[in-house]
């Protein structure tokens, strides 16, 4: 028997906080670099009394893909049947790895599409359209 691989799911940034509140077995993880950790902030999920997982998808400052970032989610005691989102800046990258996450077997990923600070505005402003931030869920500097 051909058993299909499931896919990454998309869900919006109030969509994802809802779940990560009605759902026990759920994570965040967020995919970005460290630099954007830092000066960008990072999702705040203490209101669901649950802690950010931080797992870089491209290491900075060369940004190539983190060999390590099966290794660091299997660390982070995520079960293959947990429902995770991942989330990076804009939804591209956390696509990426919850792609390749449901490869190694984690079948319940799902991508927050509009990321933490959303798509750019004709101005290229992040932060004005969509997104985690935007839509003032608890974030942290």
């Amino acid at each position: 028997t051909n058993k299909k691989i499931p896919s990454v799911k998309n869900i919006t940034s109030v969509e994802c906080f809802n779940k990560l509140s009605e759902i026990s077995n759920s994570y965040l993880i967020d995919v970005r670099t460290k630099p954007e950790w830092e000066f960008i902030g990072v999702p705040d999920l203490s209101s669901l009394n649950k802690k950010i997982i931080l797992v870089s998808w491209h290491i900075y400052p060369d940004m190539k893909i983190n060999s390590f970032f099966e290794n660091q989610i299997i660390k982070s005691n995520i079960k293959k049947n947990d429902e995770v989102f991942l989330i990076c800046r804009s939804g591209n990258r956390s696509f990426q790895a919850a792609e390749f996450l449901i490869l190694c077997g984690y079948y319940h990923c799902y991508n927050v599409v509009d990321g933490f600070e959303g798509d750019k505005n004709t101005l290229s402003q992040r932060s004005t359209i969509n997104g985690w931030k935007y839509n003032k869920l608890f974030w942290k500097q």
